[in-house]
């Protein structure tokens, strides 16, 4: 089974916890000082917030994926359609070790694709980070987790379907 991901940037996360909990008629699965997520069966939805310092909206879409199998048949997929995608393997993000990869759709918005491996006691690992709570997006490097912020609207992969790319 695959699962539809949305992850939200919110101002203040204890109101915002407040109100999807009311909605989900749920309590998150996970909570810490920046984040929460909800992984909902009806509908299959896997749902996080976070108050980190970034723009307040959606920040991605995604697909989680419950199996590698999974995760590599989107992959094909993507690829058979000539979707631009970066893969950026193995990596920490939103308290999770992931194996994932990415897709922008024409509108600039960020999808990931991925299958969560386990879960970690931190944010993000980075090779020579700052300190918990102090990291901000990585830099377009192969282990890299979430949208990297520095290429552009979300995340700066190329649409294939435009004229002006590659």
């Amino acid at each position: 089974m695959k699962r539809f991901h949305v992850h939200v940037h919110v101002t203040n996360l204890d109101q915002s916890i407040d109100f999807y909990a009311k909605m989900f008629e749920a309590q998150p699965t996970r909570t810490e000082s920046d984040y929460a997520k909800w992984m909902l069966d009806d509908p299959p939805l896997n749902f996080a917030i976070s108050a980190r310092g970034g723009q307040v909206g959606v920040d991605h879409l995604g697909i989680q994926a419950d199996t590698a199998e999974e995760l590599l048949l989107l992959k094909e997929q993507a690829q058979r359609a000539d979707l631009a995608l970066v893969d950026t393997g193995e990596g920490t993000c939103c308290y999770a070790r992931s194996e994932k990869h990415w897709i922008t759709d024409p509108q600039g918005v960020a999808w990931e694709h991925f299958h969560t491996l386990s879960n970690v006691p931190v944010f993000r690992e980075e090779p020579g980070a700052a300190a918990p709570g102090q990291a901000s997006h990585p830099a377009p490097v192969a282990t890299a987790c979430c949208p990297p912020a520095n290429l552009g609207r979300p995340i700066g992969i190329p649409v294939k379907s435009s004229p002006s790319c590659c």
